[in-house]
C-alpha cells in the first residue's frame, strides 16, 4: 500500500516476522486523518498483522486535533482486536506537540523505529 493524497503521504512495510510499519509522511489533519484511519484499519484486517503496527511519525511535520483524534482511535482499535499500536521516532514538534498534549502519556511511545519493532516482536 503507497498512497499520496493531499498532504499526507502513508505507506505500510512489514517487518520479517514482527509489526507492520506505517510511514507517515506531511500533514496529519482534518482533511488526511481518514485515510490514516482506513490504513489502520485495511492492515488490522489483513493476515500477517498479528505483531501490530508501528506508526513511524519521522516525517511528518504538522499534526492537528483531528490528527491526534486519529491516532488515539488507531490506538484504541488495534487493542479491541488484539492487535497492538505504538508511535516510533516523532519529528520534534511533533514530539513536542504529545507531551503538550500528554499524548506521550496515553500511548507506547519510542525513539526509534527499530525500537519499537523490536519492542512489538518481543510481545
Amino acid at each position: 500500500m503507497n498512497e499520496t493524497e493531499g498532504t499526507l503521504a502513508i505507506s505500510a512495510h512489514p517487518s520479517p516476522g514482527g509489526p507492520v510499519v506505517l510511514r507517515l509522511a506531511g500533514e496529519l489533519d482534518h482533511h488526511t486523518g481518514a485515510r490514516l484511519g482506513r490504513a489502520v484499519e485495511d492492515l488490522l484486517h489483513s493476515p500477517g498483522t498479528g505483531a501490530g503496527i508501528v506508526a513511524d511519525l519521522s516525517r511528518l511535520h504538522y499534526c492537528d486535533s483531528t490528527g491526534i483524534t486519529t491516532i488515539i482511535t488507531a490506538h484504541d482499535r488495534a487493542q479491541a482486536t488484539g492487535s497492538s499500536f505504538c508511535v516510533a521516532a516523532p519529528s520534534p514538534p511533533i514530539a513536542q506537540l504529545f507531551r503538550m498534549t500528554g499524548l506521550d502519556q496515553l500511548l507506547p511511545f519510542h525513539s526509534s523505529v527499530e525500537d519499537a519493532v523490536a519492542a512489538l516482536s518481543s510481545n
